[in-house]
């Protein structure tokens, strides 16, 4: 498997706040089966500007200490970039990366407010033939609230990367509920550790991925964890199921606190 979504870079984020604790992550992560790790550490103008050189350095680093210690999990450098308008300039002037150097790139917005402009600013990525990934698209409370608002980001050109914790409710009842209507309507296309601490979500992969085998089946699962974020690092056209506009039942939108 292939972790689309990790802070496992020492001191750079508000993840691993050492190298000892990355290493634990990272044999966390292959004790579970995945055996790449794309390295998404945040970049968020004002709070979080470590660039890509200073990133990159870290990578092939721990790289070359896993392979010394025959540690077969393959690292790639990446950004979780925290919605801006400016995010072609962080990604032209080399602060903020795409995955692997690739035309993806991950990003997230403000966890309770939908961003104003970000019709303007995924129009301008796709302009650019950068390919857009929202992660954890199921955490924000905007989105609980108006989940049609997914389809249309798919629509637009927009996949999904989904955390793997959120089906079990790490991130709360909305999020678990929205989460698995996402998955059966065809709208997550990646999944996501999201890690941030070590003892955290890799030890509940295994439950988890039995929980996603279940709503998704085997195949699908697969595309999910492996076959898609591998097409990601090779820079390669993802062909994906046609997304199926949600329709919350009157008692689905009493759960979710809608009426």
């Amino acid at each position: 498997m292939i972790d689309m979504h990790t802070h496992i870079l020492p001191n750079i984020d508000d993840g691993s706040k050492s190298i000892e604790e990355t290493f634990q992550l990272i044999k966390e992560a292959k004790k579970v089966g995945f055996n790449e790790i794309i390295s998404t550490s945040h970049y968020m103008e004002g709070y979080y500007e470590t660039d890509n050189a200073e990133r990159e350095v870290w990578v092939n680093a721990i790289y070359e200490k896993l392979q010394e210690q025959n540690i077969g999990v393959k690292l790639y450098l990446g950004n979780e970039i925290y919605f801006s308008e400016n995010i072609m300039n962080l990604l032209k002037e080399e602060r903020a990366s795409t995955i692997n150097e690739t035309n993806y790139v991950l990003f997230e917005m403000p966890l309770n407010a939908e961003p104003l402009n970000l019709y303007d600013v995924i129009y301008e990525m796709l302009q650019y033939e950068i390919i857009p990934i929202l992660a954890h698209p199921e955490r924000y409370s905007f989105i609980q609230k108006e989940p049609e608002l997914v389809y249309d980001l798919i629509e637009k050109g927009v996949y999904m990367q989904a955390n793997y914790a959120s089906i079990i409710g790490l991130y709360g009842k909305k999020a678990k509920f929205i989460v698995k209507k996402f998955l059966e309507n065809n709208m997550i296309h990646f999944l996501g550790s999201d890690v941030h601490r070590k003892g955290t979500i890799y030890p509940k992969i295994p439950t988890i991925l039995k929980e996603l085998e279940e709503i998704v089946g085997k195949e699908k699962l697969e595309e999910l964890t492996t076959i898609n974020p591998k097409l990601v690092l090779q820079n390669k056209k993802i062909d994906v199921d046609d997304p199926i506009p949600i329709k919350l039942s009157f008692k689905e939108k009493i759960l979710m606190g809608l009426k």
